[in-house]
């Protein structure tokens, strides 16, 4: 287990793991119009030697929200996943596929800390160069890419669905 945010004990990052679907799945749900199949998130939590599928999972005694409080119409536990990233690594490429917040959690700084975290760990790897896609409308999340770093590469035509959309193409240049 890792601290997510440096001075920060409240949230720590692992690698995912089956039993944590059922939250995984409930926000990538409530995140994406076009929310990726448990089977899916299997093959990442199976492949292991290029897939890292990492969760936030929310550490006993978070005093944002008491145990057993009622946050967003639900009851948090001690432990219970809040977000999770999944990224690829292959030989000194890496391709972000998948980042989400659960709503309650949102504008905490997880997103951030999360993408810290995964370029830190395939910086560490020997990684030179991260790619990833994001509709063009999620302005947040272009935002957030653009203070890492991120660049507009170029345009996918038609990516996303429900509704259509095209994609930016983000990527970042890692300096060794």
């Amino acid at each position: 287990m890792t601290t997510l945010i440096e001075g920060e004990d409240r949230y720590f990052v692992r690698r995912m793991r089956e039993a944590d679907l059922p939250a995984v799945r409930a926000i990538e749900t409530v995140s994406f119009s076009n929310p990726w199949s448990d089977n899916t998130f299997r093959g990442e939590i199976q492949n292991i030697s290029i897939s890292s599928p990492m969760v936030v999972v929310r550490k006993p005694g978070n005093p944002l929200v008491p145990d057993g409080a009622c946050a967003g119409g639900r009851v948090v536990a001690d432990g219970e996943v809040v977000a999770y990233i999944v990224y690829w690594q292959i030989r000194d490429d890496v391709q972000i596929n998948n980042v989400a917040v659960r709503p309650d959690h949102r504008g905490l700084g997880l997103g951030e800390a999360m993408m810290r975290y995964a370029i830190a760990k395939v910086r560490a790897a020997g990684a030179s160069f991260v790619t990833l896609e994001v509709r063009q409308s999620n302005t947040a999340a272009v935002t957030l890419y653009k203070k890492l770093g991120f660049e507009i590469l170029g345009t996918r035509k038609n990516y996303y669905t429900k509704p259509d959309e095209d994609a930016h193409v983000m990527g970042l240049v890692l300096d060794q």
